[in-house]
């Protein structure tokens, strides 16, 4: 998941809730990824994680958008035992809002 910075925040890396097992970090062109960390993941922490960055995205405080792949969209899913919303994905990449709604949606 690529999450895009707000205009008032130059860098956020690191755990935004340490229950997830993700956190986020940055590559040298300064753009901004989510992590899996390699011990304490709960089968639902990828999930939870998106769903996080997406609240995060509607304050626009820190974070402005996420984007995410359907793959890895389908993969948090599918871990998270939420079978029923990954076989309903129809785009190719997810931002905030279709994140949201998702999770409205399939009441997740």
């Amino acid at each position: 998941m690529r999450v895009i910075l707000s205009k008032q925040c130059v860098s956020l890396t690191g755990m935004l809730r340490t229950d997830l097992g993700y956190y986020l970090r940055s590559t040298k062109k300064g753009n901004f990824y989510s992590q899996r960390s390699r011990h304490g993941v709960p089968c639902d922490g990828h999930w939870r994680f998106i769903v996080l960055c997406a609240e995060l995205a509607q304050n626009k405080l820190h974070i402005s958008d996420v984007r995410v792949l359907a793959e890895e969209m389908h993969e948090a899913l599918r871990e998270a035992g939420h079978y029923i919303a990954s076989q309903n994905l129809r785009k190719t990449v997810y931002d905030a809002r279709d994140v949201l709604n998702l999770k409205t949606t399939f009441g997740l």
